[in-house]
């Protein structure tokens, strides 16, 4: 029998997750539906609920519903409590239960690319994406990790939560940065946040957490005119999936190889 899982949030149109979770299934043997929630900002609570009463397994947890999700569960994993975030969900001995599997998805794309040890990071934005790959960062030994936000008070509020970061407006950004991760939603709108130049340099690896299907996203293609090298989420997305399909499954699917095919399905 097929067993339900889906991701919720909102935009949702552009989701990959049901054809990655599908890929995955079809490698491990295993019998699933996986289907798109667009989330409302009103009954979002009411959404995930309904979910998991109608026999619902797990559920991811997309933009910007993270923190909501985390505040509603009941039991959370050792990362997710770290985060304050979660972007997996699952029902356990009548409990829900959370976990973030963003900040792994993320360090394991990342290292093929780059090592984090010793470079200085800046990280744009300061909602659930970026709670959820702070830890994981700092945990990889960077020489510092600066978080920039457009309106100072939800910078220094994720200040207080993450005391391990210089935390400040974009308007007060300066030096140049080894890596520049986009944390933001602009992308999904065609915006980018526009950096200080001194930001960045034709060494800057910057690595955007949104992605697109088809094409690249609007800061990947800033960071590439700049002579910056320059990708999109996808990679993170598999990974971070991989990751939510071992803790629903306990398999751990092969990535590498749903990777290529989406990209060269692009």
């Amino acid at each position: 029998m097929s067993q339900r899982f889906a991701v919720i949030g909102n935009p949702i149109a552009h989701s990959l997750s049901p054809i990655i979770h599908q890929c995955f299934a079809k490698q491990m043997n295993v019998r699933l539906t996986y289907e798109k929630i667009k989330a409302d900002d009103f009954s979002f609570e009411k959404q995930v609920s309904d979910f998991f009463t109608q026999d619902g397994k797990g559920m991811n947890v997309t933009l910007p519903f993270k923190q909501r999700a985390f505040a509603m569960a009941q039991q959370h994993s050792v990362r997710c409590k770290k985060a304050g975030a979660a972007n997996t969900l699952w029902m356990q001995a009548n409990q829900l239960h959370a976990d973030n599997t963003d900040g792994v998805g993320l360090i394991r794309d990342l290292h093929r690319h780059l090592l984090v040890e010793g470079k200085r990071v800046l990280i744009l934005g300061a909602g659930g994406a970026a709670r959820g790959i702070v830890y994981p960062l700092l945990e990889n030994h960077p020489a510092e990790l600066i978080i920039a936000n457009r309106t100072l008070g939800k910078a220094e509020e994720f200040q207080r939560a993450f005391p391990q970061t210089k935390c400040l407006s974009l308007n007060e950004i300066e030096g140049q940065f080894d890596i520049v991760i986009n944390a933001t939603s602009a992308s999904l709108t065609g915006e980018f946040v526009a950096l200080p130049t001194a930001c960045l340099s034709a060494k800057t690896f910057c690595y955007d957490l949104s992605y697109k299907q088809n094409g690249i996203t609007a800061f990947v293609q800033y960071a590439r005119e700049l002579d910056c090298d320059a990708v999109d989420g996808l990679g993170m997305l598999v990974e971070q999936a991989a990751e939510a399909f071992f803790i629903w499954h306990g398999m751990m699917p092969e990535t590498q190889e749903v990777l290529t095919f989406l990209r060269a399905s692009a």
